[in-house]
């Protein structure tokens, strides 16, 4: 997919971070936007970002505030865009995501609920509410057209990776990508497209995610405060510009990429991933072998440099304290 002037995209987690920077870019490419995020305030702040950046019209971004997870809602705002800007999107972004750091074995049901909620069930709903609508409009009948349509999600590079203090977060995101070669296949013969976007680290506030966690899902076995909210919003704060993202992504949609590991050097992402996916060979192996490779590979690492945790955040990715089952002792 070239030519995006004049065409529709549809964007979750548009309200802030990765999802506003890819709404300023695929504006200022003459798209019109629509976006959608559960916080009223941040939709009106970044419709004036994304006038102010594109130079585009007040009218050309359409604000949608809805709970991603509520399918009904989904359906209602796949109506509205339609009937604002006369068809589906032509390109559909899933960027919202929530996360929290604690023990997988500390997990609640509230965990796992809330946050594979939000980064995978509510990716579900976009796929299932649009894909059949962007066929319908836009799927070739005749053989294999161009690129008509086309869909992408803001993974990361946790859906790569074993997640021991992201446990939901981590699965929840493999499950993304999943989606997304499966549908990158099954697409192509319509003239649609898939794809994902793996980074390492946003300038984003998704540390503030517990802020937004539905009442009727805060029971969390995880040790959360101000502090460690703070400390990882810090740590977001030296992630990659939500522009800068949104760039990367238009220019892997041009090029037809699939997967895409959005670092500064891209050596390092695909080193990264070379060693994910040796681990996942590794597992094959005897507990063993797997132990002298890991250690090998620490060997050669060399001695870890030490994390600094802010005051407030001593305890950040830690379990509740009240869990006395979980052995802190017994933690990496």
């Amino acid at each position: 997919m070239r030519d995006f002037k004049g065409k529709i995209a549809f964007i979750t987690g548009g309200g802030s971070g990765g999802g506003l920077g890819q709404a300023k870019v695929f504006a200022k490419a003459g798209m019109r936007v629509a976006i959608a995020d559960v916080r009223r305030d941040a939709l009106h702040n970044a419709v004036s970002e994304i006038v102010d950046y594109a130079g585009c019209k007040v009218a050309d971004v359409l604000p949608l505030c809805f709970d991603l997870t509520d399918r009904q809602a989904f359906a209602a705002a796949a109506d509205t865009v339609e009937k604002v800007f006369g068809g589906p999107p032509h390109l559909l972004i899933q960027t919202a995501g929530v996360n929290s750091f604690g023990p997988i074995e500390a997990s609640t049901y509230d965990d796992f609920d809330w946050v594979v909620g939000v980064c995978q069930d509510a990716v579900v709903n976009g796929f299932i509410t649009f894909v059949p609508r962007m066929i319908r409009a836009y799927g070739g009948k005749d053989g294999v057209p161009k690129e008509q349509f086309h869909l992408a999600a803001t993974s990361s590079m946790g859906a790569l990776m074993k997640g021991p203090t992201t446990g939901p977060y981590s699965a929840a995101k493999a499950a993304v990508n999943n989606m997304i070669y499966s549908y990158a296949e099954a697409l192509r013969p319509y003239g649609g497209g898939a794809t994902v976007l793996c980074p390492g680290n946003i300038n984003s506030n998704i540390g503030n995610s517990e802020k937004f966690r539905p009442e009727h899902l805060r029971n969390t076995g995880y040790h959360v405060s101000e502090g460690t909210m703070a400390h990882l919003n810090s740590v977001h704060a030296q992630g990659i510009d939500p522009v800068e993202l949104g760039e990367i992504l238009k220019e892997a949609i041009e090029s037809g990429r699939i997967l895409v590991l959005p670092f500064r050097d891209p050596a390092e992402g695909l080193a990264r991933v070379r060693d994910a996916n040796q681990e996942i060979e590794w597992y094959t192996l005897t507990a063993e072998e797997y132990n002298k490779n890991m250690e090998e590979r620490r060997a050669r690492m060399g001695p870890r440099a030490g994390w600094t945790v802010p005051e407030g955040a001593e305890r950040f990715g830690t379990a509740r304290k009240d869990l006395d089952y979980i052995d802190p002792s017994k933690k990496l």
